[in-house]
């Protein structure tokens, strides 16, 4: 069965609301659904412990119960591209941990959703980017698009950059973020028309997150197709 990268035009675009979602959905065609963040920046330290908020929503919505650095083995306090966090503090992203981690996390369900951290092209160590692990796992990829003035361009460069690579680019979001942006429409119709893979959700910004509610928003011939 397919498992799943999901990617974004930038930072904050919703791609951990996508995410859980999308787990939700999965979950209500009664699959067994894990999800991961390998590598996450930004976070609050509770009980000496450092929590990012996306990664704790995703181990939340799993199907069962796991440790929080299993979903989550890489964590920095900092919001900054992780190479850059990394460094600070000392610190190497071991992609091998990562490895060891998406293979087990695979082991205990039908679907896995790996989420990823900014955009498809961050660097994660001065070598590597998320993207080599998508690659190696053959992970069919979901681009989050949030609505503002630049996402085509954005969209476009990365979807442009998601094929270069040969990766699967199975279907891409809309995210009306909680801006101020009338031009929504307009551009959705513009990306159907210029990205190759399918719309398969329009989400809209509501501060009262309900995976469960968000989940029908997604078309359900692509759930079905999984």
């Amino acid at each position: 069965m397919t498992n799943f990268f999901i990617t974004g035009t930038d930072t904050g675009v919703g791609k951990t609301w996508f995410t859980v979602a999308f787990m939700a959905a999965l979950k209500g065609r009664e699959l067994n659904v894990m999800g991961m963040k390998p590598i996450a920046t930004g976070a609050e330290k509770i009980k000496d412990r450092l929590i990012n908020e996306d990664a704790k929503l995703i181990m939340q919505n799993c199907s069962q119960k796991v440790s929080y650095n299993l979903i989550n083995p890489f964590v920095f306090e900092v919001p900054s591209a992780p190479h850059v966090a990394a460094k600070h503090k000392g610190v190497v992203i071991d992609l091998d941990q990562i490895i060891k981690n998406y293979h087990l996390l695979r082991s205990m369900c039908d679907v896995l959703v790996v989420e990823g951290v900014g955009g498809w092209r961050v660097p994660v160590t001065n070598e590597h980017s998320l993207t080599d692990l998508v690659s190696k796992f053959d992970l069919s990829v979901i681009l989050v698009v949030g609505m503002r003035l630049g996402c085509i361009n954005h969209a476009i460069l990365t979807a442009e950059a998601i094929n270069a690579d040969g990766m699967n680019l199975c279907g891409w979001v809309s995210n009306r973020l909680d801006t101020v942006y009338s031009q929504s429409e307009e551009t959705i119709e513009a990306l159907k028309k210029r990205l190759d893979c399918p719309h398969i959700a329009d989400l809209r910004y509501n501060s009262n997150f309900d995976p469960n509610k968000i989940a029908k928003e997604i078309a359900p011939a692509f759930i079905l197709g999984i």
